[in-house]
C-alpha cells in the first residue's frame, strides 16, 4: 500500500548526502536543524497547498463487505467486524485490488513492507484469522486462494 501522506523530514543530518538519502527514502521535504521556526511553518504550509491525489476512495467495497479507510472500520452486511491493524492493513490492500488475483511477495513488501521472502507463515497466519471474522456466517466466502498463484477478493 503506497502511503500518501507527506512526510517533511526534520534532522541534525545536514550533510547533501544525508539530504538526498532522506528524500531518496520517501521525504517530501527535508529541513535541517538549526532552523527557524517560520522556515518550518512555511514548509508545512507547502505540503498542506498540495492538491490531493484525484481517485483516492476513502471507502473500500467489495459485495457485501465495506472498509471505511478514514475511521479504519469494517462491517459486512451492515454488521462491524472488528479487526486488528495488521489485517486492515492486509484486507485495505486486497480490496484495492478487488478482482486481481494478489501475489504472496506483494503482500509482503506492500502490507508487511519486506523486500524479501522471510520463509514466514505471517501471510497464512493473518489470512487465516481475517477470513474467521469477514468471511464465517456470512454465507458466501469473498476471500479465495488461487492456488500456486496467491489471494483474490471478489469484487462483486
Amino acid at each position: 500500500m503506497e502511503v500518501r501522506t507527506p512526510a517533511l523530514f526534520l534532522t541534525a543530518m545536514n550533510g547533501v548526502e544525508d539530504r538526498v538519502e532522506g528524500l531518496e527514502a520517501g521525504a517530501d521535504d527535508y529541513l535541517a536543524k538549526p532552523f527557524a521556526a517560520s522556515e518550518l511553518l512555511a514548509r508545512i504550509n507547502a505540503l498542506a497547498r498540495r492538491p490531493p491525489i484525484a481517485g483516492t476512495k476513502t471507502v473500500l467495497r467489495a459485495g457485501d463487505l465495506e472498509l471505511d479507510r478514514i475511521r479504519r472500520t469494517v462491517a459486512r452486511g451492515g454488521v462491524r467486524i472488528d479487526i486488528q491493524a495488521p489485517e486492515l492493513k492486509l484486507l485495505e490492500y486486497l480490496m484495492l485490488h478487488a478482482g486481481e488475483v494478489v501475489t504472496r511477495a506483494m503482500l509482503l513488501e506492500n502490507v508487511w513492507s519486506f523486500h524479501f521472502d522471510p520463509k514466514t507463515n505471517v501471510i497464512e497466519s493473518h489470512m487465516s484469522r481475517l477470513r474467521a471474522k469477514v468471511d464465517r456466517g456470512f454465507g458466501r466466502e469473498l476471500i479465495q486462494t488461487e492456488r500456486g498463484a496467491g489471494y483474490r477478493i471478489d469484487g462483486d
